[in-house]
């Protein structure tokens, strides 16, 4: 009796394309767009304010990014080998910020922190540290489970210190998913508006300004600074997540 032919990854398959061209699409059609209007994208480009709010975005995603990684990953490494009291309130709260709507975000900031990060770089990076810490956190503390705890235990026997353990064994394999993280908060940092229109309008980033131009000038003035935002964006994580996969490969 011959083999039946099993349809199902195919019948999968075509379902989920729905929401691969749905990303697509738009992608395609403001690229296509824009590229029969390349003397707009031209000015932006020529334009020292635009230039200046891409590189406020970069910066401020940039050290938003290593900051969370810099706490990140000791409480992801926490949270994946201890258990304490407290311990399903604090991963509630890990994951609070990605549930709450970003204006309200810019709210709590400015009510909690007030002039200290109004109209700031501070404030900039105080609301995209906010609302893409969860990222960082979370996949440190899976990438710290998804590796086997005797063998810091066999570190330990031979001498080694848990600092020395944590560094030599734990942090090294676990080291794709806490990168894959830390580009997913890079990511999340630069497509931040709601909160940062509410914490910090200046010193100007480009999604802010997209915004500004928008409602100012309208949809022709705005998407050439859209474009630009969204190539260089693309860029950006292509080649980090190209290094992060060589690095996990090797």
């Amino acid at each position: 009796m011959g083999t039946r032919r099993d349809y199902t990854l195919y019948f999968f398959a075509a379902m989920g394309s729905f929401l691969v061209v749905y990303i697509a699409l738009p992608l395609i059609v403001i690229l296509a767009k824009q590229a029969s209007d390349f003397e707009m994208l031209l000015r932006a480009l020529h334009d020292a304010y635009v230039i200046e709010a891409l590189r406020n975005s970069l910066l401020t995603a940039t050290a938003t990014a290593l900051i969370a990684l810099f706490f990140g990953v000791p409480l992801g490494y926490v949270l994946a080998r201890k258990d304490f009291p407290g311990k399903s309130l604090v991963q509630a709260l890990v994951d609070v910020p990605i549930v709450i709507p970003h204006s309200v975000v810019g709210i709590m900031l400015l009510v909690a922190f007030s002039s200290a990060i109004l109209d700031s770089y501070t404030g900039i990076i105080a609301a995209m540290l906010f609302v893409s810490a969860p990222f960082a956190i979370n996949a440190a503390r899976d990438g710290f489970l998804a590796v086997d705890e005797g063998l810091e235990h066999v570190a330990r026997t031979l001498g080694a210190s848990r600092l020395r353990a944590f560094f030599s064994v734990a942090l090294p394999m676990a080291f794709p998913a806490i990168a894959s993280g830390v580009i997913m908060t890079w990511a999340r940092a630069i497509s931040e508006v709601g909160a940062i229109l509410i914490v910090a309008y200046y010193p100007k980033t480009a999604q802010v300004l997209v915004m500004e131009y928008f409602n100012n000038y309208g949809l022709r003035a705005s998407r050439p600074i859209s474009v630009i935002l969204i190539v260089m964006s693309l860029t950006v994580f292509v080649i980090l997540r190209w290094l992060v996969g060589r690095k996990a490969n090797a």
